[in-house]
């Protein structure tokens, strides 16, 4: 048996590059091809699939995918995991025979289920599951595996177990390989997409190519992609991934909990990162559970607004739609994108945008957005809107529950048909008598700015750089890199420093309380401030910038992806002495 095992991903959401599949299975070597397609707005996307038709519930386009490219992953031996069986784990995979029949081809496929949990009042409920259930299935012989809701890292974890024979005591071992998962899981992204020095790509980013984890029996791996595919694989472009959607150092999972603060990444060749040292603590004695729910009905206007007198125009606005349809659900966002003195339409120009949410699809639909049109000829000189009136549409929301490992019925299905269920972890953290969770540290930050000021005052990490320190106007991101996202209604920022010497500016310099005066929008919020040395970096997490999730969210960037882009674009006192330019080729753990 190889101490290597090749695990490639190929979708990282549901509408990801339809063409992966096939780049990856001939792009290069691979013992399994993974694809994730399940997100928070996924779940509610599929479940109002099933109410529409019970045979649905899973992502449609896998099969589409999986047609052109089944034959060729039997003829390789390339084994498929994935989470496209949604809702409906059990009809995806029976889909996937009948598919196999069609193609004339022999396929064993295994599923996961259990993770769909009975909550009447809610559209969908799912536990995050580990990967012990995929790890079954692929011991059982399956060349394909569908599951449902699992954590996106143990479609990489899975196969690890049954490769290597991991044990639940393995926990370092399983720590890496959850980084490793996490690397994966959104495809290309940690391969130059969404980078913020993609201008620094060989090719500038225009097609990076999707990812591949070479996994070792200690859980170590290295990320690389398929020689000739675009994009790159460096220690920044990982760093940049290992932040996506993360909280604090310690990554909860069902299965271990990976300590991101041991993380150490070196470069290894050419588009290769070399990811090890990981330590593991025992997973928690719950599994997190997605909720999502219908939480009514929807519409929005937007209103152009030129040339002079833009906040006296959108007050006149606001007063005629209250007027005509009441205060209740309205939400007002005005958009200052005009310049002064231009010499076109549209860069004179701001955006009002109106948004009303209801639980009456009548009076959020037509009756809304008619009465927007209606005040074409009879409202601020120059009215104009840019959509015609539109009927409501519904919105979901998602909130975030837990429930005890041993309340889930966790069950592999192997492709003989035998159910087999997937106990629970023996040892877990805060279960009784068990051990302490792997708790992270205090974050230094409050949802109070003053409190944390005085908190950094006492703090000598926490002081800014001496007043003598010559300094130069620039944008902050030609010293760093950031990525943001969401989970729930919560939005995550890293930001990582491309030198030690940034790094050592940064983590004095980048505090809470700075965040709040670069963005705004998040100064009423609690704010969570994490730094991983290991990267060079600082994480935040701001509770609540996204309301009651993306689904529901009217913000300009609804999932918050833009806002760690929005951050280095401010000016701001750089420190003269740091210039900008690419990072070095290593970054190493500090510390014992």
């Amino acid at each position: 048996m190889s101490d290597v095992l090749r695990v490639g991903n190929a979708s990282g959401f549901y509408g990801d590059r339809f063409s992966a599949w096939r780049e990856m299975l001939d792009g290069g070597e691979l013992d399994v091809l993974t694809g994730d397609y399940l997100a928070e707005l996924t779940m509610l996307i599929l479940g109002r699939d099933r109410l529409r038709d019970p045979s649905l519930g899973y992502a449609k386009t896998f099969l589409r995918q999986l047609e052109g490219c089944l034959g060729t992953a039997l003829d390789r031996g390339v084994r498929i995991v994935t989470n496209a069986g949604g809702l409906n784990p059990a009809g995806l995979a029976a889909a996937i025979g009948s598919l196999a029949d069609r193609l004339g081809r022999t396929v064993r496929v295994g599923h996961v289920e259990g993770d769909t949990l009975p909550r009447p009042d809610a559209l969908t409920a799912n536990a995050y599951l580990g990967a012990y259930g995929i790890a079954a299935c692929l011991d059982g012989g399956a060349d394909v595996v569908v599951t449902g809701r699992v954590t996106d890292a143990s479609l990489v974890v899975g196969p690890a177990i049954a490769r290597f024979g991991w044990g639940r005591d393995d926990l370092d071992a399983l720590a890496g390989a959850t980084v490793a998962g996490h690397l994966v899981e959104c495809g290309a992204q940690v391969t130059g997409g969404n980078f913020s020095f993609f201008t620094e790509l060989p090719d500038g980013g225009r097609r990076p190519g999707f990812p591949v984890a070479e996994l070792h029996p200690d859980g170590s791996c290295v990320l690389t992609k398929h020689p000739g595919t675009g994009g790159a694989v460096t220690v920044e472009t990982v760093t940049a991934q290992l932040l996506y959607e993360v909280g604090g150092p310690a990554y909860l999972g069902p299965d271990v909990v990976a300590r991101l603060d041991t993380v150490e990444l070196s470069a290894a060749g050419p588009d290769r990162v070399r990811v090890s040292g990981v330590r593991g603590a025992p997973p928690p004695d719950t599994l997190k559970v997605g909720v999502t729910n219908l939480g009514g009905f929807r519409n929005s206007m937007t209103f152009v607004l030129c040339g002079l007198d833009i906040p006296a125009k959108a007050a006149l606005v606001r007063g005629q739609i209250e007027e005509a349809v009441g205060t209740e659900g309205l939400e007002f966002t005005l958009a200052r994108t005009d310049h002064p003195d231009a010499t076109g339409t549209e860069a004179a120009s701001a955006l009002l945008h109106v948004h009303l949410r209801d639980g009456d699809r009548a009076r959020a639909g037509r009756a809304f957005s008619a009465a927007a049109v209606e005040l074409a000829l009879a409202s601020y000189p120059g009215c104009t809107l840019t959509t015609p009136p539109g009927d409501a549409a519904p919105y979901g929301v998602f909130t975030a529950d837990t429930v005890p490992q041993d309340a889930v019925p966790h069950v592999a299905v192997l492709p003989s048909g035998e159910r087999l269920p997937v106990p629970p972890p023996p040892r877990t953290a805060g279960a009784p008598g068990g051990p302490a969770p792997a708790a992270d540290p205090p974050p230094t930050v409050s949802a109070d700015p003053a409190a944390a000021g005085d908190r950094r005052a006492a703090d000598p990490a926490r002081r800014a750089a001496p007043p003598d320190r010559p300094t130069r106007r620039a944008p902050l991101g030609e010293l760093v890199g950031a990525r943001s996202g969401d989970k729930g209604g919560d939005a995550n920022l890293g930001v990582w420093a491309r030198t030690d010497a940034t790094w050592s500016w940064l983590r004095g310099w980048l505090t809470d309380a700075r965040l709040r005066e670069l963005l705004p929008e998040t100064a009423p919020l609690a704010v969570e401030r994490y730094e991983l040395p290991n990267l060079r970096a600082v994480n935040f997490v701001v509770r609540g910038l996204l309301g009651q999730g993306v689904a529901a969210s009217t913000r300009f960037d609804p999932q918050a992806k833009a806002l760690g882009e929005l951050l280095r674009s401010r000016v701001v006192d750089l420190p003269a002495d740091l210039a900008p330019g690419a990072a070095g080729t290593t970054t190493t753990r500090e510390g014992p």
